[in-house]
């Protein structure tokens, strides 16, 4: 049996929470469009880097 490492559990919960459906129909309503694709692309990119951060730091 083999355990996922906590950084990847750390961005997935990000993730599910910041990049959820409501949420982008809540923000699609304050947002342009594009400003919206580069909130969704910067927020991917900084859990995916936190994920990995984290799993380095606790290796």
């Amino acid at each position: 049996m083999s355990q996922v490492p906590l950084g990847t559990v750390l961005a997935f919960t990000m993730a599910v929470t910041a990049l959820s459906l409501p949420e982008m129909i809540i923000l699609r309503k304050v947002l342009r469009p594009l400003l919206l694709a580069v909130f969704v692309a910067i927020m991917t990119a900084g859990i995916i880097a936190v994920g990995y951060l984290f799993n380095a730091l606790m290796a």
